[in-house]
């Protein structure tokens, strides 16, 4: 990543001189102790304070240079990273729905927390421990030895405290979803829950869930709180035994009495930065293992190749012997289907319930990756077109009708951010829900809340309708699409059908209740995943089962 790479090494130059600067005050206690003291010069002190002082505000206006720079940093990755951690979000809820598919956002957030923080100069810092060092053996060699002493005992509980929190942190993370996806489960279904009773042996999963995350997070907060504490108390009694080597070495004539202060001021910063690793070492690990993550997940993701533009799909939509299997599962529900369908064409896909109707429409729309065979929209692959080209010509009504927080119209206009009114009205008129939506408090300006919860669910299911008739898409996907709706929302349902095949539209419908199928002209039959018939309506009807079920 090029922005990162030059902002570290703006940050790598501003450390560089910040070090050389942490000199001045060591210098400046030496000088003060070994020539203004014995020669009483009070000129020579002001001097030294004008030009210490002069090193200090050049000290401060660097670090907090070094600092904006991290902060900035931290937005910059934040911001080049975000798009694809969202996108590869909704990939992993997808294909992996029984995963934690927020685990990529999260892992944006503890970098750049991490990058933000002190965790990035304590790093920084650390080569110039021997930098310092070096000072030292230059005043004394016992005093250089002695830091570097204390330095190797420091890193090696640096090394300590590496070991001991790696495995712990990832445990934590692990947990931390855990405990995540148990209450989220228990929010999205708390009306269940309370109706039937059922709080209490979801709220104990939850206290088993979260108990095992908060032993784990004591249990490596006393870990790496214990080695913290082990570094600072022998930090501070290194720098008491630096004052011991000093004095002795003052006491044999072998240093100046400045030396003892200067001593311990480099012997203090030298060591300061193994210090504040150990202390960020967590934020380091976590950050690490959020990097890793990332990495693995943008391999999986792949660099988008680029695709050449194709014109909309007019003609006809054609399944070559798909195989679909659920998200999570090898099993297969759906296999070898193949047909036809043109333009102006109504298909129903009727079976009984776990024959993967609703596996089959997700394969149809393009939201489930094959395991074999292809979807072809006018001869091309799904995958020929850029998806959010594709996805205007497809309007896709699942079984599970949520509604995205915002407006009625933002919901139809599928949040475009340029949507015209006249196109918003013209698909509730299609779906016969203009004059329901009128009704509503604030119109199309009513806000439908989370999943839509403010609305009925043959609302939500109607407003859904418009949504996948926005802008006319060629290839409309309805998995049940009357199961919420009163007599009058299945005719404008009938009506809505019919206007889309007269325009030139395929229409696949999932239905259980048969007030669609006047509209229908061929029906798909399924029975375990596998077709059984497809054909006109009146020859297949006849001797096809309905099942009120669900698939």
């Amino acid at each position: 990543m090029p922005v990162l790479r030059r902002a570290l090494i703006g940050i790598g130059l501003s450390s560089a001189f910040l070090n050389v600067l942490f000199l001045s005050g060591s210098i400046y206690m030496m000088l003060v102790y070994d020539f203004v003291i014995p020669g009483r010069s009070v000129p020579t002190l002001i001097g030294l304070l004008a030009m210490v002082t002069a090193a200090y505000v050049f000290q401060g206006l660097l670090d907090g240079v070094r600092g904006q720079l991290l902060v900035h940093l931290s937005s910059n990755v934040d911001a080049q990273l975000e798009r694809q951690a969202h996108d590869l979000a909704l990939t992993l809820a997808r294909l992996y729905p029984a995963q934690d598919s927020s685990q990529p956002i999260r892992d944006v957030d503890q970098v750049r927390q991490f990058l933000a923080g002190a965790g990035p100069t304590a790093l920084m810092d650390l080569p110039w421990v021997l930098f310092f060092v070096a000072i030292l053996f230059l005043l004394h060699p016992w005093l250089g030895a002695t830091v570097l002493a204390g330095a190797l005992v420091l890193i090696a509980l640096t090394l300590l405290t590496e070991w001991a929190t790696t495995a712990g942190s990832a445990q934590l993370i692990r947990l931390n979803r855990d405990r995540q996806q148990v209450m989220e489960a228990n929010r999205r279904h708390a009306e269940t829950l309370y109706a039937m009773g059922m709080h209490e042996q979801l709220g104990a999963m939850w206290r088993t869930a979260n108990g095992a995350h908060r032993v784990a997070q004591v249990r490596l907060a006393a870990r790496s709180g214990m080695l913290v504490t082990v570094g600072r108390v022998f930090r501070m009694f290194l720098q008491s035994g630096v004052l011991t080597v000093g004095a002795l070495l003052v006491l044999s004539g072998k240093a100046s009495g400045g030396v003892i202060f200067a001593s311990s001021i480099l012997s203090a910063r030298a060591l300061a930065p193994i210090e504040l690793a150990i202390a960020n070492w967590r934020g380091f690990v976590a950050a690490r293992q959020s990097w890793a993550r990332l990495g693995d997940v943008m391999r999986f993701g792949g660099e988008p190749r680029p695709l050449q533009p194709l014109p909309p799909p007019r003609a006809s939509l054609s399944a070559e012997a798909l195989t679909l299997a659920p998200p999570g599962t090898r099993e297969p529900t759906v296999r070898g289907i193949s047909f036809v369908a043109l333009a102006g064409e109504a298909i129903a896909i009727l079976g009984p319930s776990g024959a993967g109707k609703s596996t089959l429409m997700r394969g149809l729309a393009g939201s489930l990756p094959a395991v074999a065979g292809e979807v072809r929209l006018d001869g091309a692959t799904m995958t020929q077109w850029p998806r959010d080209q594709l996805g205007r010509d497809i309007g896709y009504l699942p079984q599970n009708v949520e509604l995205l927080p915002g407006t009625v119209a933002q919901n139809i206009a599928r949040f475009e951010p340029d949507a015209e009114a006249a196109s918003i009205i013209a698909a509730a008129r299609q779906a016969g829900v203009d004059e329901m939506i009128q009704q509503l408090p604030d119109g199309y300006n009513t806000d439908v809340g989370i999943d839509g919860r403010r609305l009925s669910a043959g609302q939500r299911q109607r407003i859904a309708l418009a949504r996948a008739l926005y802008r006319d898409p060629f290839l409309i996907l309805l998995d049940e699409p009357n199961s919420n709706l009163d007599p009058v929302g299945e005719s404008a349902l009938v009506h809505a059908v019919r206007a889309a095949t007269a325009r030139g539209a395929i229409v696949i419908v999932v239905a259980h209740r048969p007030s669609v199928l006047v509209a229908i002209d061929n029906v798909l039959l399924l029975k375990e995943g596998r077709a059984l018939s497809y054909g006109p309506q009146r020859t297949i009807l006849p001797g096809a089962a309905l099942d009120e079920g669900r698939s």
